[in-house]
């Protein structure tokens, strides 16, 4: 042992080796989950042909041969970062925040592979979303897949617990979005203007010509703060969406010679577009 190390205290001295972490990092086989991620950081060259395989997630300063200014930081084991992969999902914690609450947790450090406590940041936060994206989606799986075998073996879950997944469903229908209400306004009723065309039915007025400049009046009302205008301008635009709704819905009981399609398109647009004519501030 090093002399400094007789200064420090391990980490598996101070924590308590029954901490839910602490036994899931002991039983965790991160030399096969580190063998599964080492191919997502291999080199190759413009052939396909693999140059190196690193075995952590940077690359080692002592092999570089332009010194530490041409290099970067130092290499990072794939360990810590598949480690706090799974903290930050675990404890559904920003990568900002985890690198921030990492040096204050001794058993997170003790997850991470750490020995003896460090009060310096795992990484720079923006080094997670790069692991991330490296390892890909079949990498996250495979991390998964590791941690549940890991919960199977030491029973801490039963398998026939698998077998039935509860997934939530519940969906609360809402009104379509509300910074942009000018904007649905004009879209809906350019829309129902074309698919009213396309199903043969002809408009006494579009709007076309008023519609778009309300909607540039809305926009520029919007942008200097002048809410009165810009309420005046977004109920002048529903009222036009409703006078079209009106007519087209009038006329289309008495259009005989049209396409289904045109009208089953024509009639989920009609459906579309009143929605949007009804909703109110807040809905």
């Amino acid at each position: 042992m090093p002399t400094d190390d007789f200064f420090r205290a391990r980490l598996d001295q101070i924590i308590d080796l029954r901490h839910p972490l602490a036994v899931l990092s002991n039983r965790l086989p991160w030399a096969d989950i580190e063998a599964a991620l080492v191919p997502a950081f291999e080199r190759k060259n413009r052939q396909g042909e693999v140059l190196e395989i690193n075995d952590s997630f940077w690359h080692n300063i002592g092999d570089c041969q332009w010194g530490r200014e041409h290099c970067g930081s130092p290499r990072l084991p794939i360990r810590l970062m598949a480690s706090l992969l799974y903290l930050k999902h675990a404890f559904n914690l920003s990568d900002e925040e985890l690198v921030v609450r990492w040096p204050e947790n001794v058993v997170w450090q003790y997850f991470s592979g750490e020995e003896y406590y460090t009060s310096k940041l795992p990484c720079d936060a923006t080094q997670i979303g790069r692991f991330r994206t490296a390892i890909g989606e079949a990498g996250v799986e495979k991390l998964l897949k590791a941690t549940i075998d890991t919960a199977v073996h030491t029973k801490a879950v039963k398998p026939a617990e698998f077998k039935r997944v509860i997934v939530d469903t519940t969906i609360q229908e809402k009104a379509i979005a509300h910074p942009v209400d000018s904007r649905l306004l004009e879209i809906a009723r350019g829309k129902i203007v074309q698919a009213a065309r396309r199903a043969g039915i002809t408009l006494k007025q579009t709007y076309a010509k008023e519609g778009k400049a309300l909607r540039r009046r809305a926009g520029g009302y919007a942008h200097a703060r002048q809410l009165r205008r810009l309420h005046k301008t977004v109920k002048r635009q529903r009222t036009i969406l409703g006078i079209v709704l009106r007519e087209i819905q009038r006329k289309l009981a008495t259009v005989t010679t049209v396409c289904a399609a045109s009208l089953q398109q024509l009639t989920t647009l009609l459906e579309r577009a009143g929605r949007i004519h009804k909703q109110q501030q807040g809905q």
